[in-house]
């Protein structure tokens, strides 16, 4: 139990604009493929819009993060959100909705997330204290993981009753309250603006922080390769489910909840796999765990047993993110110096998901050349190499805090 002042609310906001999150990942898809009728490259675009912002302007996010207090930043990104998801139902229905406009909302959008996420991340460690980091991480993930199954699954009935459009204006309002909620919070930010006001030594700072840290360098090196694989399966697997597979919305949205109930199960063991094994145990057997789970779906046929295949991938693969996230989370706001947090979280999360950038619009474009199930394969072994390399890291000291 966690009982922190501010903790809960901060968890409350959280919980509410992440089961928003999941309607939309499914319903643009969705909006994508069946209303305006994208071809995987397309669609491939469409999924690395959202990450181009964070490839783009991720390091000066970084600063911006350390500079100012975090839970303006919070707020004030969490009610714009709110307002550009809401314009992709309104021309929607006003029939002024193509994909070139569409790629471009979920292009701002990012750029909102992008400064969202580094605060978010830098904000955790002023509500609890550092030995209860990784619970932190993992009641959070718990969360996560449950709005991932609750998510698609609405998303799924929304979609079928009352069109893809529509359905996102549920994640709309779900900013617009987590931004509410946020304002209410009342804790006192500790603030520890960065020394310098030179923009590329601060840039530099964090930069240096993450690539020459003995442990974080290859965490963040080899997750690079993990989003990169991830990013194409994630755009392949859609057209593949939908449009090579037949099945429907309501189907896919059934798979990512299997993800999100093995997210939950994962969370529920990572603070004590943490605690029984140590960092780098948890980390590596993560790692390993996507390559098994991703290469059930290039196995899936139509009919029932293909269906059972893409949800038990989604179920192991949703367990391994459960399982290692608030392990990972919790040891790199551990290690990292205030000063930094805004820095180092950025720099790593804003090339991890650079490399959605590259991965989703590439796969998609191999899956128009190549078929999607030599895609997907392509990336289960590029999975398997990052986990490899992962592993050789896990006997260096540096792992114990």
């Amino acid at each position: 139990m966690i009982d922190q002042p501010g903790f809960a609310r901060f968890w409350a906001a959280d919980t509410v604009s992440l089961v928003g999150t999941y309607v939309t990942t499914l319903a643009l898809q969705v909006l994508a493929v069946v209303h305006l009728n994208a071809s995987a490259t397309e669609l491939g675009v469409l999924g690395a819009a959202r990450w181009v912002p964070y490839l783009v302007f991720g390091l000066f996010a970084g600063v911006l993060v350390d500079r100012w207090r975090r839970r303006p930043l919070l707020v004030g990104t969490d009610l714009a959100r709110a307002v550009v998801l809401g314009l992709i139902p309104s021309l929607g229905m006003a029939g002024l909705l193509d994909m070139p406009t569409l790629v471009v909302l979920v292009t701002v959008f990012g750029a909102l997330s992008l400064i969202y996420d580094a605060a978010h991340q830098s904000f955790l460690p002023q509500l609890v204290p550092t030995a209860l980091l990784t619970t932190a991480n993992a009641r959070m993930e718990q969360t996560r993981a449950v709005a991932q199954s609750a998510g698609p699954m609405l998303a799924g009935w929304l979609v079928k009753v009352v069109g893809a459009p529509v359905a996102i204006v549920v994640d709309a309002v779900s900013y617009l309250v987590s931004g509410l909620v946020l304002a209410t919070l009342r804790t006192q930010e500790r603030f520890e603006p960065a020394e310098s006001r030179d923009l590329r030594r601060e840039v530099r700072e964090g930069l240096s922080w993450v690539y020459r840290h003995p442990t974080l360098s290859p965490l963040t090196v080899t997750s690079h390769v993990w989003f990169l694989c991830t990013g194409m399966v994630s755009t392949v697997s859609t057209f593949f489910v939908l449009d090579e597979l037949g099945f429907d919305a309501v189907a896919l949205g059934t798979t990512y909840a299997l993800g999100g109930v093995g997210g939950l199960l994962g969370a529920s063991l990572s603070d004590r796999a943490g605690r029984l094994l140590g960092v780098a145990p948890v980390l590596v057997i993560g790692r390993w765990l996507t390559p098994v789970a991703y290469a059930l779906i290039p196995m899936a046929t139509n009919g029932t047993t293909g269906l059972v295949l893409l949800c038990a991938a989604q179920f192991l693969f949703g367990f391994s993110l459960g399982l290692d996230g608030p392990v990972e989370m919790g040891y790199r706001q551990t290690v990292t110096p205030e000063r930094l947090l805004g820095r180092a979280n950025a720099t790593m999360r804003s090339l991890n998901r650079g490399m959605i950038v590259i991965g989703a619009p590439l796969g998609g474009a191999l899956a128009d050349a190549l078929g999607n199930r030599t895609v997907l394969w392509i990336a289960v072994v590029g999975l398997v190499g990052q986990a490899i390399a992962f592993s050789r890291t896990l006997n260096r000291p540096q792992w114990k805090v």
